[in-house]
């Protein structure tokens, strides 16, 4: 056996792969989906506020009232959002005082107006500009839900069934966007009469409606009160009265189960990345091979090299194509990580810390290859035996069943932060073990775990080839006799034939 004849069917086994069509779509499915992946959601997703208008015939504040009260929420959900950006990127020091620098705080009133008071999100932005490190990327503005025009003069103008009409016209009539989305009519006996009227040209949103009804009713409230005697800053108070609530929780990024998820992001997508590399790579392996036994070139190839040159050329093959193929993913999962801005970039790189250290990209490397020859050695051996894809799709079924479904299990397991039997078992069973090890980086594993199933798969795998040879040796030069499960022990147990 000489490694030139090894070499020269890999390249020959490369060759043909990449004459595939289906390589190519594959290889280019992850570059594309990160290149388009951000253009397209933002293109999908609606920037544009619902507009609304509020006719009120009673001739209070309402409408004001209601302005007034969906933009303290979205003030509210904005110092929220930038709170957890300072926190996740230590941006505290732009403005230790500010509401937005606090992050275990439910946010008053008070504190919305004293951030419009000092100059808003934009004030805001430029005092955290001054500190925000190079490579940190800036904080998104999320953008208003609801926009407040002013009522259109036909609204204005329109009695009893006429406004009902005049409304759907405006729904209708409307090419430039600009008309309203949603109407509110207070009728003229407000509050003796309580028959709110809301016209859209969709569905309302609950929460929309859920709103309306809080500032109608502290109207209400109001002016029963005021009936009462209870009028000014006393029926103000005894309105807008809460108590001050402080929330701890995690900071953002630096919580437990978020922690866990971050770190388990690129350990869990390695392990299902070697899954179906290996299932892409086994199946145009399994077709190259079918194909050279229905053409006879099997006879051919034997009568210039060996079975077992044969064996190893197409495992290193199919294991560079495999590899080649995950590279290019890596290196554009790499390019989105450190070259862009977005949320891709910024799930991808906090992702990498557990796997940044030359110790663990040693043993995923590793891993990785020895998964690769494992179960790439199991393929070889199903090509060495079938004449057709119609046969080799009956072995590979329960083969992929067999990986599979035990892989499902072991993600799900590490999701739930479960290192349980399940995931113990998985990782000391060679055909499982690259696949398990890979998947608890994220949550941590031992050392002597680490190097003892490593040592255990090393000669598992030296196992498998010495069978997987004596089975590609007897099942090349038994061709068109399909074998029985006697037959298939028997080849296993069958010794080397020595060449002459």
């Amino acid at each position: 056996m000489t490694l030139a004849n090894i070499l020269l069917v890999a390249k020959r086994e490369m060759l043909e792969i990449l004459k595939l069509k289906s390589f190519w779509l594959t290889l280019l499915i992850l570059p594309a989906a990160l290149a388009l992946g951000p253009l397209l959601g933002s293109n999908l997703e609606n920037h544009e506020p619902t507009r609304v208008s509020v006719v009120d015939r009673s001739g209070g504040d309402s409408g004001k009232a209601l302005e007034a009260r969906f933009q303290f929420d979205e003030t509210q959900y904005l110092l929220r959002e930038l709170s957890d950006y300072v926190q996740r990127f230590g941006l505290q020091k732009a403005d230790p005082d500010a509401p937005w620098s606090a992050h275990d705080r439910w946010y008053t009133p008070a504190d919305a107006a004293a951030f419009e008071a000092s100059g808003g999100i934009d004030g805001a932005l430029s005092k955290i500009e001054a500190v925000r490190p190079e490579g940190t990327p800036r904080f998104e503005i999320p953008q208003h839900e609801y926009t407040f025009l002013v009522p259109p003069s036909a609204l204005l103008a329109a009695q009893g069934k006429a406004f009902e009409q005049t409304a759907r016209t405006l729904f209708a009539n409307d090419p430039e966007d600009k008309n309203p989305e949603i109407i509110v009519l207070i009728p003229n006996d407000f509050p003796a009469d309580l028959g709110i009227k809301v016209f859209a040209n969709d569905d309302v949103p609950r929460r929309f409606v859920a709103k309306l009804q809080e500032v109608l009713t502290i109207d209400l409230r109001t002016r029963l009160l005021a009936e009462s005697g209870v009028t000014g800053a006393r029926a103000a108070l005894v309105q807008n009265i809460t108590p001050t609530i402080a929330i701890d929780t995690p900071p953002p990024g630096g919580g437990a189960s978020e922690t866990l998820m971050v770190r388990s992001i690129v350990p869990l997508a390695l392990a299902y990345i070697l899954l179906m590399s290996l299932m892409l790579s086994g199946s145009w392996m399994l077709q190259g091979s079918v194909e050279e036994r229905s053409n006879k070139l099997i006879e051919s190839l034997l009568a210039c090299i060996s079975p077992e040159e044969l064996m190893y050329g197409k495992l290193l093959g199919s294991m560079s194509v495999g590899l080649m193929m995950i590279s290019v993913w890596a290196g554009c999962a790499g390019i989105a990580a450190f070259a862009t801005h977005g949320a891709i970039s910024d799930m991808i790189r906090p992702a990498l810390e557990p796997i940044s250290s030359p110790g663990i990209i040693a043993a995923i490397i590793f891993f990785f290859v020895a998964g690769y020859i494992g179960v790439s050695a199991i393929f070889v051996a199903i090509g060495s035996m079938v004449d057709s894809m119609n046969e080799a799709q009956g072995y590979m079924m329960p083969v992929l069943l067999l990986i599979m479904l035990p892989i499902l299990f072991l993600l799900q397991a590490i999701l739930a932060e479960n290192d349980g039997v399940i995931v113990q078992v998985l990782t000391w069973v060679p055909l499982w073990t690259p696949f398990a090890v890979l998947a608890r980086l994220g949550l941590g594993i031992e050392t002597w775990e680490l190097v003892g199933a490593g040592t255990l798969l090393a000669v598992a795998i030296a196992a498998e080839l010495i069978l997987v040879a004596r089975l590609f040796r007897e099942s090349l030069l038994a061709t068109g006799q399909k074998p029985t499960f006697a037959k298939l022990l028997q080849r296993l147990r069958a010794p080397p034939k020595v060449e002459n």
